[in-house]
């Protein structure tokens, strides 16, 4: 039957190879008609994504890091923010071989398999993601996105344009917004795991106040 799921502000990258009825995804929308994608790529977006499946969803997904994924795809992660790319458009030749192998094997087991063997593989001769950017994406995440940017700038000895720039190009959303999903997502985390008190969930996360917090869920 036909399914919609909506999520919300993702800071995976996902590369999805179907083998069966494409998805109906729309950024920060309905889907439209042509927004169909069998085997993609998606970059990160910074609002709710509305993904539609008519049925026979069937596929292989490997979610990775926008650092694992800068790597895996050897691009700068800008080049797929806000978007939708497909398989042969990220990993020509190759990830239309990987699909059509992966589609001619009977089970699931084998499949899982030889997709991490890919990806592996991919990811043993690539080129590591500058040391500064991986530092300043790690402060962010693991503070919960409370960490101040101009301290994480003056840490690393730059300017907040030049991490603003380089930050946004390998990871594909700057520093400002990326602190702002992380607490979106752990306030979001912690409404569905608690009796709900948004004055101490905004508290919690770092929001200024609740109105704060409203504000960003809207």
């Amino acid at each position: 039957g036909h399914m919609r799921n909506v999520e919300y502000a993702s800071l995976t990258v996902p590369l999805v190879i179907s083998f069966a009825e494409p998805f109906a995804i729309g950024l920060g929308k309905a889907p439209g008609d042509n927004d169909r994608f069998a085997s993609f790529a998606a970059g990160l977006f910074a609002g709710p994504v509305v993904i539609e499946s008519f049925g026979g969803a069937c596929c292989v997904q490997v979610n990775f890091t926008p650092l694992g994924a800068r790597r895996f795809f050897r691009l700068p992660m800008s080049e797929l923010t806000d978007s939708m790319v497909v398989l042969d458009d990220v990993l020509g030749a190759q990830g239309l071989a990987l699909r059509e192998r992966l589609g001619n094997v009977p089970d699931w087991t084998t499949r899982f398999d030889m997709a991490e063997a890919f990806v592996t593989a991919r990811l043993e001769n690539a080129a590591e993601t500058p040391l500064e950017i991986a530092w300043a994406y790690d402060r962010i995440i693991t503070s919960g996105g409370r960490t101040r940017i101009a301290s994480i700038a003056e840490r690393l000895g730059w300017s907040r344009k030049h991490l603003a720039g380089s930050f946004s190009n390998a990871i594909g959303m700057g520093p400002k917004t990326l602190s702002r999903i992380v607490r979106f997502n752990r306030a979001l985390g912690l409404s569905r795991q608690q009796a709900v008190d948004w004055a101490d969930i905004a508290a919690d996360c770092g929001y200024a106040d609740q109105a704060h917090l409203v504000r960003e869920f809207r």
